[in-house]
């Protein structure tokens, strides 16, 4: 029997198997949904996880461009300050530069002209040096005191680097040839022969005073008195009669008190030799020994071998040539004044 709940409406007539398969499907639409809602909420909150990730790491990067760009924009300004620092000390410097170059500048007009005053005052003592070279040699005839003093200008000329000097070097060497190559007496060993004469004048024997006296004979003391008167008076007139050559120039006589006197003039002879010697007075020299050994034939023994060996000695020296033709440095005084005109010498 059928009641009124029976009684099925119009859906309820749809057949049981549609019904179910529709359920189904909607089912299987709804859980698909909810996979797909699920997957989609768990790729979003993977999305948002990396996203948060990524944001954290960008923020971190930014972070730290932010940090690279303090530090870069403080070294830049470090840099910056730096650069000016060098700036300012190359400003300093290459004023500095300037300055020295300046002061180099000064130094080499101070050092030209100390040079050209060095060079000045060396030409002035090579002036010095010859002039005291030409008055040895003329006034005193001193042919080593000339040569030192050529010398002298030769070492002071080598300061002098000016081209014109090389005709005056050429010059002073010449004449330091001129003078080394002339004959130079021993001065010393003229002097010790001349002193030695000096020494022996005191002891040569002069010559006889006057009449011998006579000498009474050994026997006079053994002689009666008539014996001895008439032998005085024999020698009496024996003294009457005086004998004399003349074919030779007889000594001169000296008195007993004119002896020191005159060998005291004779030493000033010697002396004046002596003198001539240093100053080599060829006429001085030779006339003063002439003299000596007049004086020494006439005043003294001459049968003596002292007063014989004087004489000859005297006679030597009175033969060594204690002079020579100087030569008058007239090249170099030339080329002299050539360097003091600024003239290049040849």
């Amino acid at each position: 029997m059928m009641t009124d709940n029976d009684t099925l409406t119009p859906a309820a007539a749809v057949p049981a198997p549609a019904a179910r398969g529709t359920s189904r499907l909607a089912a299987l639409a709804l859980g698909v949904a909810a996979v797909a809602l699920a997957f989609a909420g768990w790729q979003w909150q993977g999305n948002r996880q990396d996203m948060a990730a990524l944001q954290d790491e960008l923020a971190r990067r930014l972070a730290a461009t932010d940090a690279g760009s303090k530090e870069e924009r403080g070294a830049r300004q470090a840099l910056r300050e730096q650069l000016e620092s060098v700036q300012g000390k190359l400003g300093a410097v290459e004023a500095q530069v300037g300055e020295f170059a300046a002061r180099s500048d000064q130094l080499q007009a101070l050092y030209q002209d100390i040079a050209r005053g060095r060079e000045e005052a060396a030409v002035i003592e090579v002036e010095q040096a010859v002039a005291i070279a030409q008055q040895q040699l003329q006034l005193a005839g001193s042919v080593p005191s000339a040569i030192l003093a050529l010398q002298l200008a030769e070492v002071r000329l080598a300061r002098i680097e000016r081209p014109q000097a090389a005709g005056l070097k050429k010059a002073l060497r010449a004449d330091l040839e001129r003078l080394a190559a002339l004959p130079v007496p021993d001065l010393a060993a003229l002097n010790a022969r001349l002193e030695k004469l000096l020494v022996a004048v005191d002891k040569l024997p002069p010559g006889a005073h006057g009449r011998p006296q006579p000498v009474a004979p050994p026997e006079a003391a053994a002689q009666t008195w008539w014996q001895r008167t008439g032998g005085e008076i024999w020698r009496e007139l024996k003294g009457l009669i005086r004998i004399q050559r003349f074919d030779r120039e007889e000594p001169a006589l000296l008195a007993p008190g004119q002896e020191f006197i005159f060998r005291e003039n004779l030493k000033l002879r010697l002396l004046n030799a002596r003198l001539a010697l240093l100053q080599r007075d060829q006429v001085t020299w030779r006339g003063e020994l002439t003299v000596a050994g007049d004086w020494l034939g006439r005043h003294f023994d001459g049968e003596d071998k002292s007063v014989q060996a004087a004489r000859g000695e005297l006679r030597d020296l009175a033969g060594v040539k204690i002079a020579a033709e100087l030569p008058d440095l007239r090249e170099t005084r030339a080329a002299l004044a050539l360097l003091r005109n600024g003239k290049v010498g040849k």
